[in-house]
């Protein structure tokens, strides 16, 4: 078995003392390849740093958070078009809308956000996507530019099963993660990762956040990992009554071909 883990806050500092066994674990864990993100100038900036550093293992995206949004002017914008133009840049964002904390105004979400997607546009490349409690402005923007994406994923998917619905209607994939095991808020999760086509479905830690809350024994810390996205993935192939070699296998396919990651694989069935 291996997999992929299509987003890892690898430049966060809680990483910077063990990144190397940070990695190692997580090869350990059959995790071979991860997209780093970039949520912010600086943090697009670390985050094709680390895959230069980790070639073959580590890639990137290259992007402004909407919490970051206040911050987006036309320097950001260049930076953002030039650090996308690298190779191991793989898709642009983290991008979209956030109106669960609003730490920029929407207003200026909502500028930010669409000047990513004409990045994106422009370069042909996927677009990684944010969407907290803001789907009716985000689907809105999403529609305008869709048909001229080349890939839109909307990253660590929380909402709804309407919500789940239209980006699927739009041939978004969707990016899961550790939140479906918390028994608290993630529930509903665990009945609509049925409806996702294996296609479409792709697994993350967003490590260092969402610490699946089912990992047993539980860690002494509540540091995410990459090595906890096998967790996630058995728990997915749970849900989706099927063996975790198909789950496996399908979202790295998938993966593999979203990001133009090297050596395509084949869906398992």
């Amino acid at each position: 078995m291996q997999l992929v883990d299509i987003g890892v806050n690898l430049g966060h500092e809680s990483f910077r003392q063990d990144l190397t066994a940070v990695l190692e674990r997580a090869s350990l864990h059959a995790v071979q390849r991860m997209i780093v993100t970039g949520a912010s100038r600086d943090g697009s900036i670390d985050a094709l740093a680390l895959a230069r550093a980790h070639p073959g293992v580590l890639y990137a995206t290259a992007g402004v958070h909407p919490h970051h949004a206040i911050d987006y002017d036309d320097a950001t914008d260049a930076l953002l078009r030039e650090l996308a133009r690298d190779p191991l840049v793989r898709a642009v964002g983290e991008t979209g809308l956030d109106y669960h904390r609003n730490y920029s105004p929407q207003d200026v979400q909502l500028r930010a956000f669409e000047r990513q997607l004409r990045i994106a546009v422009d370069l042909q490349k996927p677009i990684f996507l944010h969407q907290r409690d803001a789907h009716a402005d985000f689907i809105a923007m999403l529609r305008r530019y869709r048909d001229r994406l080349v890939g839109a994923v909307v990253h660590c998917f929380t909402d709804t099963g309407e919500a789940l619905r239209d980006y699927l209607a739009l041939d978004c994939h969707i990016g899961i993660t550790g939140w479906i095991c918390d028994e608290r808020r993630g529930i509903h999760l665990r009945e609509l990762v049925r409806e996702i086509p294996a296609n479409r479905l792709m697994i993350e830690t967003d490590a260092p956040y969402l610490l699946p809350r089912t990992v047993r024994p539980a860690p002494s810390h509540r540091r995410n990992e990459p090595m906890y996205l096998k967790h996630i993935c058995e728990e997915i192939a749970r849900d989706r009554g099927e063996p975790v070699e198909v789950t496996a296998a399908n979202s790295v396919a998938t993966a593999e071909a979203f990001f133009g990651l090297p050596g395509i694989t084949t869906h398992a069935t």
